[in-house]
């Protein structure tokens, strides 16, 4: 067994959490991890409050008086929540509740004091070292270091950071402004190699999405994992385009990794056009949504999509992550030559 700040903590059997994919990460999901010994986040997103509830609803049916509902949370894109929060008030307001909040892509601190009131950890995803101490005044208890590679949205492509330099640099942050704090590595993390990665990189667990958006529980299409599995990481692009056909109008700091399918090919070096005049290109777009085409639609994952080699269930999928952990750790020490 792996032993970290974060499973000692949390109470965990794995150090590792479910990414809140927004749209992606439902109930199920959340509820197969919690239950497999990680930690379950619903992917709230945008805050559409009807689907938190839909899937709120279901992860409460499943983990009801179970003690894998103390390892259920749910996460929200922050500048959605300064449009309107009433599902993050909603979700703390209810009998199971959260144990946790994530918040990412902007300032956390107008949330912190209701969230702290409801006696709830709060977890930040950051992008880069410059909003570490915003998260640490708003109470972060845990901060998720999100490199460039990750599926979704991100910083975008010009100034995001690399897993394997970020880790460590906000380990050292951590380390000597807050050192109570967790972190957990993102972006990247696909298998038991990442997860040893980022542990000996100063993390004290991996917050993984795409491996796990590429699982049974997972609410992608099918079609849609299917591209995944045939694809490698080379397929896979930082870019805005996606936002402008699904009509998202994210801050420009943050883009969109997704796989390069043909109507994104089409658009590369052109988004400013795209941006101006839209019209067909939603068009397209919407008709290979309705479809299931996704030379049109969007494959929302990372470039771990080389590393995605089958959809079994989440829980498998975190048990062989964390075995497959054990023995990078194991092995590393027989690196080691004595004089």
């Amino acid at each position: 067994m792996i032993r970290t700040r974060l499973t000692e903590r949390l109470g965990l059997d794995l150090p590792v959490m479910l990414a809140p994919m927004a749209l992606a990460g439902g109930g199920e999901l959340a509820a197969a991890c919690a239950e497999a010994g990680a930690f379950g986040l619903v992917g709230g997103g945008y805050g559409d409050l009807d689907w938190t509830r839909r899937e709120w609803a279901i992860l409460t049916r499943r983990l009801a008086n179970s003690a894998a509902a103390r390892h259920a949370g749910c996460g929200f894109i922050t500048w959605k929540l300064d449009q309107d929060a009433s599902a993050l008030d909603w979700v703390l307001d209810q009998p199971l509740l959260p144990q946790a909040i994530f918040l990412s892509f902007g300032d956390p601190r107008p949330y912190a004091s209701r969230i702290a009131r409801a006696g709830v950890r709060l977890i930040c995803q950051i992008q880069g070292l410059a909003e570490l101490p915003a998260a640490i005044e708003a109470g972060a208890e845990i901060i998720v270091a999100q490199g460039g590679a990750a599926g979704g949205h991100g910083a975008v492509a010009a100034t995001a950071r690399s897993t394997m330099v970020f880790v460590p640099e906000a380990a050292d942050w951590l380390a000597a402004h807050a050192p109570g704090v967790m972190l957990l590595g993102a972006g990247g993390i696909a298998d038991g190699r990442g997860l040893a990665s980022v542990l000996m990189l100063g993390a004290d667990g991996a917050l993984v999405g795409s491996r796990l958006w590429a699982s049974r529980e997972g609410l992608a299409a099918q079609g849609a994992k299917e591209q995944a599995l045939a694809a490698d990481g080379d397929a896979t692009a930082r870019s805005p385009i996606f936002d402008v056909l699904r009509r998202k109008d994210w801050p420009a700091e943050y883009d969109f990794r997704a796989l390069r399918n043909a109507l994104h090919r089409t658009w590369e070096g052109r988004e400013a056009e795209l941006r101006a005049n839209p019209a067909a290109a939603w068009a397209e777009f919407d008709a290979g949504a309705a479809a299931g085409d996704f030379t049109r639609a969007n494959v929302t994952v990372g470039e771990v999509t080389g590393l995605i080699r089958d959809l079994p269930g989440a829980a498998e999928i975190v048990r062989r992550m964390a075995a497959e952990a054990e023995a990078c750790l194991a092995g590393a020490s027989r690196l080691i030559v004595n004089p």
